[in-house]
C-alpha cells in the first residue's frame, strides 16, 4: 500500500493565504509575547555575540530576527510569505538585518552563518508530513560554518495526542495534526482556515539531525516564552533541538 497523502501539496503553501489575511494581527497571539525570553535563552545556548551572523529560517514577521539584531547580531531572515516579509522589513529600520522571500526547501546558503534558527515551526513543521525534513535540516547544516549551531523547535506528538481538542485529527502515520481554525485579521474579521502541522518526538528530531551530519547537543521541552533546558514531557507542547555542525 502506498503512503497515504495527508495535507495540501507543498506548492502554493496553505500558510501564505493565512499570513496574507492575518497580517500584523499575527503578533497579537499570546505565543508571540515571549520573544525576549526566548532570545535571552538562545543567545546563551548558541553562544551568540555581537557581530556574528545568524539565519532565521521561517522568520515570519521577524520577531526573533529583529530582537537578535537589536543586540548587534547580523541576521538574514527568510520566509515563504511575502506579506510577513514585508512586515519584517517595515519594522527593521537601521538594524543589521535583511529579509528575503524564500522557501526553506530551496535555501542556497553554504558555510555562511554562525547559527541557524527555525522557531515556531517556521518552515519545518509546516512541511505537511511529506518527509522533506531531512533535506531541510541538511540545508540548515550546509548553511553553518564549522562549529555553527542550530536551534529548531517543533510541536510534540505526545502533547498533541494527549491534549487533542474537538475537531482536530492526528494522523499517526505521518505525525500531521489537522485542525480547522478561525483566525482574525487586523480589523477583527474572521475566516476559517485549514491548518496542518507536523509533530515530532525527541527521538525523531535527534535522528534527522544526525542524518544531516549534525552533532546533537540536546532536545528540551519548551513552550513559548519559557525556553529552558528542561526534559521533554508529554505535557509540554514543543521540543527544542540544539545541535552543531562539526565541520
Amino acid at each position: 500500500m502506498g503512503r497515504r497523502e495527508v495535507g495540501p501539496e507543498p506548492e502554493g503553501h496553505w500558510f501564505n493565504p493565512l499570513a496574507a489575511f492575518v497580517g500584523p494581527a499575527y503578533l497579537r497571539n499570546a505565543f508571540t509575547k515571549g520573544t525576549v525570553q526566548e532570545i535571552d535563552f538562545l543567545v546563551d545556548a548558541l553562544e551568540l555575540r555581537p557581530g556574528m551572523r545568524v539565519l532565521d529560517a521561517g522568520c515570519g514577521p521577524g520577531r526573533h530576527a529583529l530582537e537578535l539584531a537589536r543586540r548587534g547580531i547580523s541576521v538574514v531572515g527568510v520566509d515563504t510569505s511575502p506579506d510577513f516579509v514585508a512586515l519584517a522589513r517595515a519594522a527593521a529600520g537601521d538594524l543589521p538585518v535583511e529579509f528575503h522571500e524564500a522557501d526553506v526547501r530551496e535555501l542556497p546558503y553554504a558555510d555562511e552563518f554562525d547559527a541557524v534558527l527555525c522557531l515556531c515551526q517556521g518552515g519545518f513543521g509546516l512541511l505537511g508530513g511529506d518527509e522533506g525534513e531531512l533535506d531541510v535540516v541538511s540545508r540548515f547544516a550546509a548553511a553553518l560554518r564549522p562549529g555553527g549551531r542550530l536551534a529548531l523547535s517543533a510541536f510534540s506528538s505526545y502533547f498533541v495526542v494527549r491534549h487533542l481538542e474537538p475537531g482536530e485529527t492526528f494522523d499517526a502515520d505521518t505525525g500531521v495534526n489537522h485542525e480547522q481554525a478561525v483566525v482574525r485579521d487586523p480589523e477583527g474579521r474572521e475566516r476559517r482556515f485549514d491548518l496542518w502541522t507536523t509533530c515530532y518526538t525527541p527521538r525523531e528530531l535527534r535522528l534527522v539531525a544526525a542524518r544531516a551530519g549534525l552533532t546533537v547537543d540536546g532536545v528540551f521541552g519548551v513552550q513559548p516564552g519559557r525556553y529552558a533546558r528542561d526534559e521533554p514531557s508529554i505535557d509540554v507542547p514543543e521540543h527544542l533541538l540544539l545541535a552543531h555542525w562539526p565541520g
